[in-house]
């Protein structure tokens, strides 16, 4: 099997180096030979590497400590599910992984586009050739998960096993969604290109791949949420974001993306901002690859990064050829590019979208600098200056107040323009119920200006989107005497994307909500003896005993909490502090949290106090965790609800067909 992988590698490189001969061969004398024959060749490239990953899976399964990826990512002891995570744990094999979406997405996007698009699925084949051929390349030559082990190398018969902090349910979940988020962005990218490349610049490439830009999206937004998820039950700070270099490496092309998602919506209306979809979406795809390389370099330290190795130079070189390419191409067609309509007034949806994009940029720019600081000061000063959160924090959340206004006002506006009659009936109600929750909030004790500000903001684009809702299946009753639920049924069903996005906005409108609740977190640390209670925010924790347990590859001590409020019981909180022992009994921390509509309660074990017995334990309350994951779970829907086909479309493949 390792053989059969390593084989099926090389034949890859082969068959994609031919892709790309045979597609330059179409582009000079347009024989329909030299296409077909390079679509083919694509697609037996990709197969070639999802048989290479699953000969690799099952080294990994079967433990075959003959290959030194194995070694290194696996062990006897490993539960079987934290086998099929070592796939993507160590550099090799996430190379492979990335390299297996790249597979599946160009085998769909060749199948799907058999017949459609035929002027632009050249090129398309030949950017996805090249992506695909770069890392065939760096993973034969530098990263191959293939490689035997040294002979006579000095290793654990049973296997050095997965890293802990990777044994985790949901780390079988988020780098997955993370890579099919970051490999997606290729599709849109090879077509944004070759609308360049073959003067095709109407909306016709951006209506293709409205799926594809859709769907890499969700994934990567579920992706940094469950990366969030993780940080919050597995590292034991309590927090779920902490402006990590490689968390800001997948939050940059969703920004990005994001923006793109809402202005290709004026190219497809009115005709505008071309050259910036244009950009936005080039953007994204070298942002994709930027992230890959800031995880692969070393030159920033994280918990989530791979250990540096040459292959930074490699990265950073392809990263300087995308974008060279990119602005010569937008050079080149930059006149082409110009839009033939204008915005209108300010006070225009058009506008809307437009302010929306450019607060999407600033954050991602604010962003980018404070990842890339420490790199900077360091090639110029010499010393490295390490930014943390408190910059992220203050100056992303004023940022992230002006977008949240932006979603609840942009809905508000018509198209072209806004009368100042149709202005007053619009915002009166959104306004009115917004200073209410400031006024609600200031008699609740609330001083903070921030946590207070979002409250205003978020009962705004609530009440805005609930009064374009209600508007919309009142006007379908009065026109067609439909029922509520049929008429919003059927409204949504007419304009998915518009109702799947406010759906979207009220996903982040929860994720605010838990945000703000993010500020008024408190915590104690404390070192109890069994018996012994402390007192936090109207709960008891009392300590009633601890003890040790030998599971398959761990051995954990175990602290029973026993939580109760107003002398009734609450739970039992069952904190864990493990030493692995197939990684030299490294330890790691279990978090136990219970979880409540309003607040989590959050206790993390550290050790046993030799001298007196205490067990040493930090102890929070979390206020409206809670509505994060929750505001997750809507985004999600509501994406669905925009990729999902109407009844009209499926209408109308079925009479195509």
């Amino acid at each position: 099997m390792a053989l059969l992988g390593s084989t099926s590698l090389q034949l890859a490189l082969a068959f994609c180096g031919l892709t790309l001969f045979l597609n330059l061969a179409y582009f000079f004398n347009r024989d329909l030979r030299f296409f077909l024959g390079a679509q083919r060749g694509l697609m037996a490239s990709a197969a070639l590497i999802l048989v290479s990953t699953l000969a690799l899976l099952h080294q990994l399964m079967v433990s075959n400590f003959d290959l030194e990826y194995v070694v290194r990512y696996s062990s006897t002891a490993t539960p079987t599910m934290y086998k099929f995570a070592g796939l993507w744990a160590g550099m090799e094999g996430s190379l492979l992984f990335w390299l297996a979406i790249l597979g599946v997405y160009a085998l769909l996007v060749s199948y799907l586009n058999r017949t459609r698009n035929r002027p632009l699925m050249p090129v398309v084949n030949l950017v996805m050739g090249i992506v695909m051929l770069f890392f065939l390349v760096v993973t034969i030559l530098f990263e191959n998960p293939f490689t035997p082990l040294p002979q006579g190398a000095m290793v654990k018969t049973s296997g050095m096993g997965l890293n802990p902090l990777l044994q985790h349910p949901v780390m079988l979940i988020h780098p997955p969604m993370l890579y099919l988020g970051y490999v997606g962005f290729v599709v849109p990218f090879a077509f944004a290109v070759a609308a360049l490349v073959t003067r095709r610049l109407d909306a016709t490439w951006i209506r293709s791949t409205r799926r594809w830009t859709l769907i890499p999206w969700l994934f990567l937004a579920v992706g940094i949420i469950l990366g969030g998820r993780w940080a919050y039950v597995e590292l034991g700070w309590g927090g779920y974001w902490a402006w990590d270099p490689v968390e800001n490496a997948s939050f940059l092309p969703w920004l990005t993306g994001t923006a793109y998602l809402h202005s290709v919506i004026i190219q497809e209306k009115k005709n505008m901002l071309r050259l910036w979809n244009v950009i936005l979406i080039m953007a994204t795809f070298t942002l994709t690859i930027f992230g890959t390389y800031l995880t692969r370099s070393g030159i920033l330290s994280s918990v989530h990064a791979f250990a540096g190795t040459e292959l930074g130079a490699w990265f950073f070189g392809f990263v300087i050829i995308i974008i060279a390419s990119c602005v010569t191409l937008v050079l080149l067609r930059k006149d082409e590019l110009v839009s033939k309509n204008r915005l209108e007034s300010f006070t225009s949806r058009e506008s809307g979208f437009l302010f929306n994009n450019m607060i999407f940029l600033a954050l991602a720019l604010a962003v980018l600098w404070g990842t890339m600081f420490p790199i900077l000061s360091e090639a110029v000063r010499g010393t490295k200056i390490t930014v943390g959160s408190p910059y992220f924090d203050r100056i992303t959340t004023p940022i992230g107040m002006l977008l949240l206004l932006l979603i609840g006002v942009g809905p508000l506006l018509a198209w072209r323009r806004t009368s100042i009659g149709t202005m007053r009936r619009n915002f009166t109600l959104p306004a009115v119920v917004a200073i209410i929750a400031l006024a609600v909030g200031m008699l609740a004790g609330i001083r903070r200006v921030y946590p207070l500000l979002s409250m205003g903001l978020i009962a705004f684009v609530l009440v805005g989107i609930a009064v374009e809702v209600v508007r919309g299946v009142q006007a379908r009753r009065r026109s067609g005497g439909e029922s509520v639920l049929v008429a919003l049924r059927n409204m949504v069903d007419k304009n998915r994307s518009r109702y799947g996005g406010y759906t979207v906005h009220l996903g982040i409108l929860f994720m605010f909500v838990g945000f703000a609740g993010k500020a008024f977190t408190v915590e104690q640390d404390m070192t109890l003896k069994p018996g012994e209670s402390a007192y936090l925010k109207g709960y008891i924790f009392t300590l009633d005993r601890h003890y040790q347990v030998e599971r398959s590859n761990h051995v954990a001590l175990v602290a029973d909490i026993s939580v109760s409020r107003h002398d009734k019981p609450v739970t039992v909180l069952k904190p864990e502090k493990r030493a692995y022992t197939d990684q030299n009994d490294q330890p790691n921390s279990e978090v136990a949290i219970y979880s409540r509509p309003l607040e989590d309660l959050y206790a993390v074990v550290g050790g046993v106090n030799a001298e007196s017995n205490g067990v040493v334990l930090k102890i929070m309350v979390n206020p409206l965790v809670q509505m994060v994951w929750l505001g997750g779970i809507i985004l999600v829907l509501g994406t669905l609800v925009a990729i999902w086909p109407s009844r009209t479309d499926r209408r109308l493949k079925e009479k195509l067909q």
